[in-house]
């Protein structure tokens, strides 16, 4: 994939989809972008299923919206059963976008069925499951096609083309920062471990990935500092959720400015507000008892080509601009990309030559930065048969080395083969 492309041909025809799991990523990012973009690619979205009846009926409301304000008289259907609503005859694709840990069953079905599959990013939490996953696909002989973002971003595709065509000679090293002040991954179903890998699965499955993706090598061995931090140290007499505290808080949901930011001050719909399990609440506070999950961590992974690649992760940390950068060093020159603005730093020819590329997708201002729009495109050439940009093997393979951290962080830093997953 060289290029990121702007539109399809007019389709001849549509194609259904059934969307399994309607949070925000199914609905308010992909499913969204699919309604917006349904007269470019022919896509349908036929039915939503949930496993909370509420937020499955809410899903479909907005989408339905969402084809209306696009002029096309279409109605979203809400399913109270998933292996019904993938199981439709009317439906060709499905959308995978569960919790991370309920990720297989609704592949196993939709494989089974005989329908195209997106799965969102991470592949799993745990590496039995992935496994599983690609022994279906196998069995299926149909690609399953996964939602690592920065895959279907331009400035990332540019700068991992720049990497490769000589500019900067022959890659050495990479630096991929990544100080994001996600305090939601405390406020959402992400806070524990088993339910997402936490957020060193959920944001660190796609640098990992990146990291597979620049180096083009196989990872050999990895070692990880960082963990828990005191900032988030668990209060128990805090208030449960944002909505019911009166605290003076930097890290209320909605109205931080990453929040702002990204466009997610505002609920999505009122399943949020009414939800009482933790697990199901959008605004649980970041003191919380009862999470897990670690906040950074520093990763180095050595490749068996000779490249090394660092990980410099942070979910806390004020909200800046240049908050994701991805800085690849050659043996003439180097390249320093800075998501926000789409630039892309390039010095060459062993510092004699200086140029600043701007590489800020048409479509930045939508989410992602405008990958999910490319990503929307890219699942209806999936449907007509071209081969995903990413996909399960990747899926795997960036688990593995979130697998490998986490051991390396709870040993304080031991370094972990990569083929074993066993200490060096």
């Amino acid at each position: 994939m060289s290029a990121v492309s702007s539109s399809l041909p007019v389709p001849d025809q549509t194609i259904g989809v059934a969307i399994i799991g309607a949070g925000e990523r199914g609905i308010y990012y992909v499913g969204s972008r699919m309604a917006e973009l349904a007269g470019e690619t022919g896509l349908r979205i036929i039915v939503v299923h949930d496993r909370l009846p509420d937020r499955t009926a809410l899903a479909a409301e907005h989408l339905t919206n969402l084809y209306i304000q696009a002029g096309l008289d279409h109605q979203v259907e809400a399913s109270d059963s998933m292996k019904a609503a993938i199981e439709r005859e009317d439906v060709d694709l499905v959308l995978v976008t569960t919790h991370t840990n309920a990720h297989l069953e609704p592949v196993e079905i939709a494989a089974k069925a005989g329908k195209r599959i997106y799965l969102d990013k991470p592949i799993s939490v745990t590496l039995k499951d992935a496994e599983a996953i690609a022994d279906v696909e196998k069995a299926s002989g149909k690609p399953i096609m996964m939602g690592f973002t920065r895959r279907y971003e331009r400035p990332w595709i540019e700068a991992f083309n720049l990497a490769r065509n000589g500019r900067i000679g022959d890659p050495q090293m990479v630096l991929l920062r990544s100080v994001i002040p996600y305090t939601r991954y405390l406020q959402l179903w992400h806070r524990t471990n088993a339910a997402s890998g936490g957020a060193i699965n959920d944001k660190g499955s796609h640098h990992f990935d990146v990291l597979n993706w620049v180096t083009g090598a196989r990872p050999v061995s990895l070692s990880a500092f960082g963990g828990r931090s005191e900032i988030f140290k668990a209060d128990p007499d805090a208030p449960e959720r944002c909505s019911e505290c009166s605290r003076d808080c930097p890290y209320r949901r909605h109205e931080t400015l990453i929040d702002i930011a990204e466009g997610v001050a505002r609920v999505p719909n009122k399943s949020w507000l009414t939800a009482t399990a933790p697990e199901d609440r959008n605004d649980n506070c970041v003191y919380l008892p009862g999470s897990d999950i670690d906040d950074h961590m520093v990763a180095t992974v050595q490749y068996d080509n000779g490249m090394v690649a660092t990980l410099f992760f942070a979910i806390f940390g004020p909200y800046s601009e240049d908050q994701e950068t991805l800085e690849i060093i050659g043996s003439a020159g180097r390249l320093r990309m800075e998501r926000a603005s789409g630039a892309i730093d390039l010095v060459s020819d062993y510092g004699r030559k200086r140029e600043v590329i701007p590489m800020a997708s048409p479509d930045r201002d939508s989410s992602h930065f405008g990958a999910d729009k490319e990503l929307v495109r890219s699942l209806r050439r999936l449907v007509d048969g071209d081969v995903p940009p990413v996909g399960v093997a990747q899926g795997v393979a960036s688990l593995r080395l979130v697998t490998a951290a986490h051991k390396s962080l709870s040993s304080g830093g031991r370094t972990v083969n990569l083929e074993t997953l066993e200490f060096i």
